[in-house]
């Protein structure tokens, strides 16, 4: 099985900036996508960025220009720099890994990490 481990959530004033990590862990020989959701209460889980293993980023509207995704293959790790915070921002974030593959040859689909709460004060 693979494990994803957030951290770096937490509070931030309007205009500001936070970092998200989220490392896998497992028996894991590459993971094709590693990416970052939210989710507000009462709402669906909205994508905020997505990185391929080869560096092709992706990222939900309202967080474009302002959030960057990256990610380290060799660490199984992907970061989420977070700036000109919004109130609206405020949400749990969620890490996402897609179509993993293990050391065995299984193929496992869209793990998700147990969230970071990230609150933006206006």
């Amino acid at each position: 099985q693979v494990q994803l481990v957030e951290s770096g959530g937490g509070l931030a004033q309007a205009g500001g900036s936070l970092r998200l990590s989220c490392g896998a862990s497992g028996s894991i020989s590459s993971i094709r996508t590693m990416g970052w959701y939210r989710q507000v209460s009462g709402q669906q889980r909205e994508l905020v960025a997505a990185i391929t293993r080869d560096g092709r980023s992706n990222y939900g509207d309202s967080v474009k220009g302002r959030f960057t995704v990256s990610r380290d293959n060799a660490k199984n790790m992907v970061l989420l720099e977070m700036s000109s915070l919004k109130p609206e921002d405020t949400a749990i974030y969620y890490c996402n890994a897609d179509l993993v593959r293990t050391v065995a040859g299984t193929l496992i689909y869209n793990n998700w990490g147990q969230g970071t709460q990230v609150t933006v004060s206006s």
